[in-house]
C-alpha cells in the first residue's frame, strides 16, 4: 500500500489535490482513499490530508499511517508540524520552498540524515506565475509525479484535465503548465 500525507493550511488546496490524485488513480482500477483531518475550518488553519493507494481493498480508515510520501505545501509547517511522524526508513519528503535543499534542510532538525529523501520545489511561485493565485496543490502533484514516477507526466496531465472539467479552459491550461513546471523544477 502506498500512503501519502499532505501538510497544508486550509485554503491551499491539499484536500482538492488529494481528491484529484485519488480520482486519477481510481480510474486505473486501483483502490484509493482521499480524506482530510483538520480542527477549525478557518482559512489558514493547519491541516493534513491523506491518500492511500493499493491494488486490494483498503480496509483501514484511520488517519494513522506510515507514509511513503510527505507533501509539505506550506513551508512554515516544515518547522512547526511533526513532518517525520510515523515515517518509514524510505519516506520521501517534498517541500514547497523558495530555498534550495542545501539551504532548507539544515534549518529543519527533524530532516537531518534524510537529505537524500528530501525534494524541494517552489510551488507557490509556480502557482502564482501560472495560475495567478498562490494555490500550490497542482504543482505539488507535478513534483510527486517526478519523484514517484507513478504516471507518465503527459498521461497525468491529460487525466487531471478531465478532473478539472468544470473550470474554464484557461484555468485548466494554467494548471497543466504548473504541473509541468513543478515536474521539471523539483530537485
Amino acid at each position: 500500500m502506498l500512503e501519502i500525507r499532505w501538510h497544508s493550511r486550509a485554503g491551499q488546496g491539499a484536500v482538492t489535490g488529494a481528491k484529484g490524485l485519488g480520482s486519477v488513480i481510481a480510474k486505473t482500477g486501483k483502490q484509493v482513499q482521499a480524506f482530510a483531518f483538520y480542527g477549525s475550518a478557518k482559512r489558514g488553519a493547519s491541516m493534513t490530508a491523506y491518500n492511500r493507494i493499493d491494488d486490494k481493498p483498503i480496509l483501514n480508515h484511520e488517519k494513522y499511517m506510515r507514509p511513503d510520501y510527505v507533501l509539505i505545501i506550506d513551508p512554515g509547517l516544515a518547522f512547526t508540524d511533526n513532518i517525520t511522524a510515523n515515517e518509514k526508513e524510505t519516506t520521501k519528503y517534498i517541500i514547497t520552498s523558495h530555498m534550495t535543499k542545501e539551504e532548507l534542510v539544515p534549518l529543519i532538525p527533524s530532516l537531518k540524515g534524510r537529505e537524500d529523501r528530501v525534494y524541494v520545489v517552489d510551488c507557490f511561485t509556480i502557482a502564482t506565475e501560472t495560475i495567478g493565485r498562490p494555490i500550490p496543490n497542482t504543482p505539488m502533484l507535478g513534483a510527486l509525479m517526478k519523484v514517484d514516477g507513478m504516471f507518465d507526466i503527459e498521461y497525468f496531465k491529460n487525466a487531471m484535465q478531465k478532473e478539472l472539467k468544470k473550470l474554464p479552459q484557461s484555468i485548466k491550461d494554467a494548471n497543466m503548465i504548473a504541473i509541468q513546471r513543478a515536474y521539471d523544477e523539483v530537485k
